[in-house]
């Protein structure tokens, strides 16, 4: 292991074919990552206990138990980052994975620099950077009199409104600092990807957001990316924040509902 890897996120790979196992854990190793391997589904629940990764890369076809019911235990107590691999094309099992939870999928085989980027991407949602505060405004000078003054009160310049660093969007709050959302003040928790998506749409209410535009915002894809990873975590968003607070607008995207 790179004696530089402490530096580096942590990943736990679940993978059953051994050739790919290992070649996946020397390439992350190679470019300074700490790796641990599971080989079934139970295995990796009990690494991911052990371990406590910071990205979990697992495949979909598991022995024991498979990728998508592993993908649902590990989220049912965190909020990681979670990269499905699968050699199958079907849309469905593509589909049901980010339903479970995932963040994203790689479709095998993949070379090891394309896997590389996509998990520093994956990674870089986590690092959510709150909107700076707005500068204060700049205190008034008074002039020196040229002649004595009369006693007066200088008027006082109106104080600047304060940042908030609350959304609210009628019972739903972002609060931009936190990074914590509630819903009429219960706690909701979200995958980083899922707080990315929502922090686009709170900072445009009412206009609707392109899948495309989304796909190059929140998961830094370019043209001719697969827009169901849009359209499954938006799915996930309306089922923690409330399904009609964001909707679909047929041919375009999405948006996010004005309060009435």
């Amino acid at each position: 292991m790179n004696p530089t890897a402490p530096s580096h996120p942590h990943i736990l790979i679940v993978e059953d074919d051994e050739v790919i196992r290992e070649a996946t854990r020397l390439a992350l190793e190679r470019y300074g990552f700490p790796v641990s391997t599971a080989a079934d589904g139970l295995e990796g629940l009990e690494t991911f206990h052990a371990v406590r990764p910071d990205l979990v890369l697992l495949d979909v076809m598991l022995p024991l138990l498979d990728g998508v019911g592993l993908c649902r235990r590990i989220r049912e107590e965190s909020q990681l980052p979670i990269l499905m691999m699968s050699a199958r094309t079907d849309p469905v099992d593509v589909v049901s994975g980010l339903e479970a939870g995932a963040d994203d999928y790689v479709v095998k085989p993949f070379e090891s620099a394309v896997l590389v980027a996509r998990i520093r991407t994956v990674l870089r949602r986590i690092r959510v950077v709150p909107a700076a505060p707005e500068p204060a405004a700049p205190a008034l000078e008074t002039p020196e009199p040229l002649e004595p003054p009369t006693p007066s009160v200088p008027p006082t310049p109106p104080a600047p409104e304060p940042r908030t660093p609350v959304r609210s969007f009628d019972g739903l709050e972002v609060d931009t600092d936190s990074m914590e959302v509630r819903v009429h003040g219960r706690l909701v928790p979200l995958t980083p990807t899922e707080l990315r998506l929502l922090l686009e749409f709170t900072a445009a209410p009412g206009i609707v957001l392109e899948r495309a535009v989304l796909l190059e915002r929140v998961w830094d894809y370019e043209w001719g990316a697969d827009t169901r990873v849009v359209d499954v975590h938006v799915q996930r968003l309306r089922a923690k924040i409330g399904g009609g607070r964001i909707e679909t607008v047929r041919g375009f995207g999405y948006k996010l509902r004005r309060p009435e």
